[in-house]
């Protein structure tokens, strides 16, 4: 009787375009949680970009970056005209604008979206690195792609990964942990990041709330800045929450602050 219920529960949701889906432990969420937890590593964090949207927390270790990849443009590039303005080129690639916002001499665009094929829409991390990297020197990764970050950071192949110095990433869907098979996807993609780099600063966006399960906050859509670990000589855990340097990415809606499951362990 009770099989017969749940099937029958099961054909419903599915008609709705719903299913039901295991959820995740406490347990796998601490692992995870003390996975990503940020670290201070002695390189003072500096803001690039503006004060709000497209503004980024990076180490101060910019000495010596040869270039700048950048997908994901919009109507926004102040983070990449500070770095050209460094003397950084930096390459933009985004098939929904038709040209940079903004002009520099060290910035150069293309008309692509980010993926797992080389076409005229789409071109893989890896190919559109091989045309621009200038050889024997460290990259810096913006990525802002909307969820694609997860499909285009599976494919790239780790010692390419490990050619980049500082990774900015914004992560979406990350309210997706509490299902079993979201956080499989999302713990997969950290751990591939893990061997390699650290976590040094996360902001949340707050163009929407954090999702609340169990004893864990989880806002949806967060900045993540990584260093590679070969430039860090010592990490400690990192104890100021939020950073005087971060900004509401939308400033007419409620801050949304890193919450404390993703400061410190909380006991697993």
């Amino acid at each position: 009787m009770l099989k017969t219920v749940k099937k029958l529960i099961h054909q419903l949701l599915l008609k709705r375009h719903r299913r039901i889906v295991d959820t995740t432990s406490a347990s796998q969420l601490h692992e995870f949680f003390s996975m990503v937890r940020p670290v201070a590593t002695g390189l003072p964090l500096i803001r690039l970009g503006g004060s709000g949207d497209g503004g980024y927390l990076v180490p101060d270790d910019l000495d010596g970056i040869g270039a700048c990849f950048s997908p994901g443009v919009s109507i926004l590039s102040d983070f990449e005209l500070n770095l050209a303005e460094r003397g950084i080129p930096c390459f933009l690639t985004d098939y929904s604008v038709e040209k940079a916002p903004q002009e520099h001499p060290l910035i150069h665009f293309e008309k692509k979206f980010l993926g797992l094929d080389d076409n005229d829409v789409f071109s893989r991390l890896n190919t559109w690195m091989s045309r621009h990297a200038p050889s024997g020197t460290d990259f810096v990764l913006q990525m802002d792609i909307e969820g694609a970050e997860y499909d285009v950071l599976f494919d790239l192949p780790e010692d390419t990964l490990k050619k980049y110095r500082i990774l900015v990433i914004e992560f979406h869907h990350l309210d997706r942990l509490i299902s079993s098979e979201g956080f499989h996807l999302i713990n997969l993609i950290f751990k591939k990041l893990d061997k390699a780099f650290k976590v040094v600063h996360i902001h949340p966006n707050n163009c929407a709330p954090a999702y609340v399960y169990q004893e864990f906050e989880i806002p949806p859509i967060m900045e993540f800045t990584f260093l590679r670990r070969d430039r860090i000589n010592s990490a400690t855990a990192a104890s100021v929450f939020p950073h005087p340097l971060d900004k509401q990415n939308i400033p007419t809606l409620p801050d949304v602050h890193l919450p404390q499951c993703w400061q410190k362990n909380s006991g697993a």
